[in-house]
């Protein structure tokens, strides 16, 4: 029987926990400007930008490499700032049966913490961990950042 696994990784940012979690939460749309190159584009399926359960086509960089994926939107929580996306289409999902991101950031005194956490299935025990999706993540953290210390 497949076993779902949880990979973290973590970044301190010097933006507020408001700020970065509004860029995600309200201006999805706008976060392949602020990626300095990470995030190609995005485009809206289906639903608004801003609602559970909107669709979204992410085409951005991993590795190096170019890569494509169709997520829903499937959970917010405004309190504790953190937000759930489900991919449904997309490269990920040729290694692994199912993922989910979960984003969640936290005012740490003048700074922030942000906490990627992976969800997924890998297809068989000879997929490697996601170490390179989540150097990619904390690489779009900072790039994210420095934008919004900028702007």
């Amino acid at each position: 029987m497949a076993q779902i696994r949880k990979m973290d990784c973590q970044v301190v940012i010097r933006s507020s926990a408001d700020e970065f979690y509004n860029a995600f939460r309200s201006k999805p749309q706008f976060l392949p400007k602020m990626s300095n190159g990470l995030i190609k584009d995005v485009k809206l399926l289906q639903g608004d930008w801003n609602s559970v359960g909107a669709v979204r086509l992410w085409s951005y960089a991993s590795e190096g490499k170019p890569q494509m994926v169709k997520e829903i939107f499937e959970k917010v929580d405004e309190k504790s700032k953190t937000m759930v996306y489900k991919l449904v289409e997309g490269d990920l999902l040729n290694s692994y049966n199912s993922w989910r991101n979960i984003i969640t950031i936290t005012p740490v005194g003048e700074r922030s913490m942000v906490k990627w956490t992976m969800e997924f299935e890998k297809q068989n025990e000879d997929i490697p961990d996601p170490v390179g999706y989540a150097d990619s993540l904390i690489a779009l953290t900072k790039n994210i950042d420095a934008y919004l210390l900028n702007v």
